[in-house]
Parts: C-alpha cells; sequence; structure tokens
C-alpha cells in the first residue's frame, strides 16, 4: 500500500496537472475570441481567463480618487478600453461624453445589465435589475410619491424632529462614529430597540453582499446577504398585513406613509410593493447616509466651505422665532448647502459606475465599435476628475457650482431614464441636518480615517468625529 505522503503528493501532482490543462484550455478558447473580435473594438486587456480583470477592478481605493486600475488603463489604453468583468467581455468608459450618450439611449441601444448573482440580492422586481414598460411603472408610482412628498410641511417636520433628535443624543460626546450614528438616524432606530437594531445589522449585511464572491454557500458573504433580504422582505410583508387587517382602501388613500400608498396601488402585487419599499429604503438610508458623511468628512478638510455654510444658515435662523421649524422656503434659500452636497458627490462619489450592455446592433462611437451584447461599464468618477473638465479637480471646493454649467460635466445622480428619483429628496433631508450640525458642533476628523471605494463607499473607521458644541450656538 502507498503511504499517505505519497498519495498526498500524488494527488497534488494532479491538481496541478489538472490547473495547467484548464489555464491552456481557457488561454486558446480567449484566443479564438480574440481573434473573432471587430477590428475597431477599443484597445484594452481581458486579463486572467475565468477572472479577468475584476479582482483588479474592485480593488478598494480612496474614493476621492480614480483608483490605480483606472489611472494605469487610461493611460495604456485611452478613456474608452476593454476588459474582462464580471464574467463578461466589457467595455469600460472613462469618457464624459460617452458616459453621457450611454444614459441616454437607455432602452434604444443599451439596456441595464447587472451581473445575475445581483439579481439573487435585490430581487426579480427592482428598479436597479428591471427594464422596459415594468420599470417605467414602478418608477413613476415611487418618482410621483417622492415628488410630493418633499416639499410637504409634515415631511420637513418630521426630518427636522430627527435632525434635532441626533443633536440632543450627542450633548456631552467628545467622539462619535458619525457614519454608523447617521445609518441609526435615517432609519429612525432607538439604541435600544431590539428589532430595529437586528434590521440595521440586516442592511449592513444586504450591502456587504453587493461586493462578495456570488457563492451561494451557507456562511459566506452573498448567501448571508440572500438571507438577510429575506428576513427584510418578511419585515416588510407582515407590515403590509397588519395594515391590511386595520384599514380599509378609503383610509389607506387618507394616509401618507409610501407604504400605505404602494398598498393603495391595486396594480402592484405583494412582491412589487416589496421590491419598491427595500428600493427606497436601500437609496434613501445607504446612499444618504453615506453621502452625509462624506460632506462632513470633506468640510472638517476645508475651513472656509464650512464657515460660509455656517453663515448661510445663521442668516436663515436669525430670520425666524425661536424653536420655529424650517419650511420648503428655508430649503430653497439654502444655495450654498446645495454647492456642497453637489461637491461632496462629486468628490466623494457614492455611485462609482453602472451597468449596461449593447443592445441588438454593434455601436459605432468615435470611430470604435462596441459589439452587440458586450457589457458596458460607464465610471463617473472618471469623468467627476478630469482636470480637462474640472479645474484642480481632486480639491474639495464647492465654489465651482457657481458656474451653471457645472451640471453639465458630473453624473452624481445618473442620468437618462434612471436619473435617481430620490435625488431632491436626499438633498432636502441633507440640507436640514446641515442646518442643525453647524450651528451646533464643530469638529475634526482622525488623520487616517478617509472614504474607500469598494466600490460602495465605507470609511476605514466609521468616520470617528472629534465633536465640541459650537461657538455661536443659538
Amino acid at each position: 500500500m502507498y503511504s499517505a505522503e505519497i498519495m498526498a503528493g500524488l494527488l497534488f501532482l494532479l491538481l496541478l496537472v489538472g490547473l495547467a490543462f484548464l489555464l491552456t484550455f481557457t488561454r486558446t478558447i480567449y484566443a479564438k475570441k480574440q481573434e473573432s473580435e471587430p477590428k475597431n473594438l477599443p484597445h484594452g486587456s481581458m486579463g486572467w481567463p475565468l477572472l479577468g480583470e475584476t479582482l483588479a477592478f474592485l480593488k478598494p481605493h480612496k474614493s476621492n480618487s480614480v483608483g490605480h486600475f483606472l489611472q494605469d488603463h487610461c493611460l495604456r489604453y485611452g478613456k474608452i478600453f476593454k476588459s474582462h468583468l464580471f464574467g463578461s467581455p466589457t467595455i469600460v468608459s472613462c469618457d464624459h461624453e460617452f458616459n453621457m450618450f450611454i444614459l441616454q439611449n437607455e432602452e434604444k441601444l443599451f439596456q441595464v445589465s447587472y451581473p445575475k448573482p445581483i439579481h439573487g440580492i435585490l430581487g426579480k422586481f427592482s428598479l436597479l435589475t428591471i427594464s422596459g414598460e415594468l420599470h417605467k411603472k414602478l418608477r413613476n408610482i415611487a418618482v410621483s410619491f417622492i415628488a410630493t412628498a418633499k416639499s410637504t410641511q409634515d415631511f420637513l417636520l418630521y426630518v427636522e424632529k430627527l435632525s434635532i433628535s441626533m443633536m440632543n443624543s450627542w450633548k456631552g460626546c467628545t467622539e462619535i462614529a458619525f457614519h454608523k450614528e447617521i445609518k441609526r438616524l435615517l432609519l429612525s432606530i432607538e439604541p435600544e430597540d431590539p428589532l430595529a437594531l437586528n434590521i440595521l445589522e440586516d442592511f449592513l449585511t444586504y450591502m456587504n453582499g453587493f461586493v462578495s464572491l456570488p457563492i451561494n454557500i451557507p456562511g459566506t458573504a452573498y448567501s448571508n446577504a440572500v438571507k438577510a433580504r429575506r428576513r427584510l422582505s418578511s419585515i416588510v410583508r407582515g407590515v403590509m398585513r397588519e395594515r391590511e387587517g386595520k384599514m380599509d382602501l378609503m383610509e389607506l388613500r387618507r394616509k401618507e406613509d409610501f407604504l400605505d400608498v404602494l398598498m393603495s396601488k391595486r396594480k402592484l402585487s405583494d412582491e412589487e410593493t416589496v421590491s419598491i419599499v427595500l428600493d427606497i429604503l436601500l437609496g434613501g438610508y445607504e446612499t444618504t447616509a453615506t453621502l452625509l458623511a462624506l460632506i462632513v468628512y470633506f468640510l472638517a478638510q476645508s475651513p472656509n466651505a464650512f464657515q460660509t455654510l455656517k453663515e448661510e444658515h445663521q442668516a436663515i435662523r436669525e430670520k425666524k422665532e425661536n424653536g420655529e421649524p424650517l419650511n420648503w422656503e428655508d430649503y430653497q434659500q439654502m444655495e450654498f448647502t446645495s454647492y456642497v452636497i453637489c461637491e461632496a458627490m462629486r468628490c466623494g462619489n457614492v455611485v462609482k459606475f453602472v451597468h449596461r450592455k449593447a443592445l441588438d446592433q454593434d455601436i459605432n462611437f468615435k470611430g470604435f465599435v462596441i459589439p452587440s451584447g458586450w457589457k458596458v461599464l460607464p465610471v463617473f468618477t472618471a469623468a467627476h476628475f478630469n482636470p480637462f473638465l474640472h479645474e484642480n479637480p481632486s480639491e474639495f471646493n464647492p465654489w465651482r457650482w457657481t458656474d451653471k454649467g457645472m451640471s453639465k460635466r458630473v453624473t452624481p445622480f445618473g442620468g437618462g431614464p434612471r436619473l435617481c428619483p430620490g435625488a431632491e429628496l436626499a438633498k432636502v433631508e441633507i440640507a436640514f441636518f446641515l442646518h442643525h450640525l453647524v450651528l451646533t458642533y464643530r469638529w475634526k476628523t482622525k488623520s487616517d480615517d478617509f472614504p474607500l471605494a469598494y466600490p460602495y463607499v465605507e470609511f476605514r473607521q466609521g468616520l470617528l468625529l472629534e465633536i465640541e458644541p459650537s461657538r455661536n450656538l443659538n
């Protein structure tokens, strides 16, 4: 009989031979595919067999930069290049003009095309993944509610109440983990509420699954994210059943809660309703919390911007009675606040890129051919740091937004038919929060705590802030 050491050695040798065969086979397939590629395909590299360049593309880097991968590839191949990402041959665009061309030709030349594993996390009715008439129907419902809600006094009072509550909770604190705290605020979570804390934990698990390896084995980040979505869906369905048991249709219509509005739409299935609720929570919670954290981070690095912002809000507060709440007219006066929000979006890049694919025909652009069926990734970050579009692009400079043409040179909220439906709602929430924050506190960040793109944005230490009461507290 062979010894255990010999058997182990033979097994290892067989594995090496098998791996060598697999690599040779896949390289041969790659070579044949490259021979059949159109001659005018953008230059680039397809990377490793099977993996392509996905791992290098997703390597974490400071979110206020393009990262080594994009910088290196743009220098080598130009702003439009080919690669192999997320399991598919892909055209990557760091060209602002081509990015806008892609977004404006949604459903004409291009279509949303997220990797299949993402569907397992988001569900089959998510606004991020669906297209065509179904997307139009569900998006119109969300847009209709948001457009009505953003300026109602009830909503504004609710946002301000949450903001004041957060300011009060920090009294006596010298250090806070801002990113975590603001997420708790936006979900209206009380520290002692165990169910609400479980919801927050599920949301964090849900988010982590977006950039995990799509391996649905118990214990993996992907598997945990799929399970977290099921639990969140179950909670939403439970709330729906509770409301259905207590209210008739007319009572539902009198309510202003988003879920009530959705439930009054008889054309929506329960699954569609749950998906829209989770989409709104995902967008309104995760992206708004991250944008607020980025603003706080950049303001700490820019004393002049902080002071100008504070003066704007002091002027608004001085015109109001003591304790008088903010209103829609006050929000419309927050011009510099709007500049700060937009500049933080440009510098921080909450959304680095989106997934699209070319539809039924090859597409010609600037002499390049984008083959039918290929994935296309418009990378917004690259345009946001393009020195030909923005002077000193790495500098946080809200005053650059006095130039009304700036909005045409950035895509912080996407564009075309998929322009973020909640963009204005998020701006209102952030503006009201900043009003109370800059009038109540001042803060410093840690030197080694900065935003990283995974590609979703996260802070190394949760954005730890040293805080103290404002000297000019009103």
